[in-house]
């Protein structure tokens, strides 16, 4: 088996993800503080038409865990996306969406959650890569909030 299989041909128009990627970002809701948080994300692939995501961040001040989601993103033909997230917090996002040059432009077809999980009506991501830097913003709607927007963050190649 080879270290690194050659890339699926149907991922060539998300070649731009591949990595990892780390940086800082900020989030705000009505019902919660804003606050601030570093981050670290990897894309990868085995070969097969699909990309495994995954993403961890953490407290500035004292390094202490805070989210963690992880997925697979898949481009289905014609500039068309999908991609699945799942939470440790109760929560499986499936989006939709285009790939646009080196960007994803995504929102939420379906949102489930377990019993316990709090409420999420729908999400919007926006990534964007310019060379050795990626950006997102999310947008979220949730307990009884409308899509507003969520998280920003500017994350460097490493």
């Amino acid at each position: 088996m080879a270290d690194h299989p050659p890339l699926h041909e149907a991922l060539e128009p998300l070649a731009f993800l591949l990595g990892s990627w780390e940086g800082a970002g900020s989030g705000e809701y009505p019902t919660i503080a804003p606050f601030r948080y570093c981050e670290r994300i990897a894309f990868g692939h085995a070969g097969k038409p699909f990309l495994a995501y995954t993403q961890r961040t953490w407290a500035p001040d004292d390094g202490r865990p805070l989210h963690a989601e992880s997925g697979y993103l898949r481009h289905t033909g014609g500039g068309a996306v999908e991609l699945v997230l799942a939470h440790p917090t109760g929560i499986v996002e499936v989006y939709t969406g285009r790939v646009e040059g080196a960007a994803l432009r995504l929102a939420t077809a379906t949102v489930a959650r377990t019993p316990t999980a709090k409420r999420v009506d729908a999400l919007e991501r926006d990534i964007d890569v310019d060379g050795e830097e990626l950006s997102y913003l999310v947008r979220m709607a949730a307990v009884g909030q409308p899509l507003r927007h969520h998280l920003a963050a500017t994350l460097r190649r490493t």
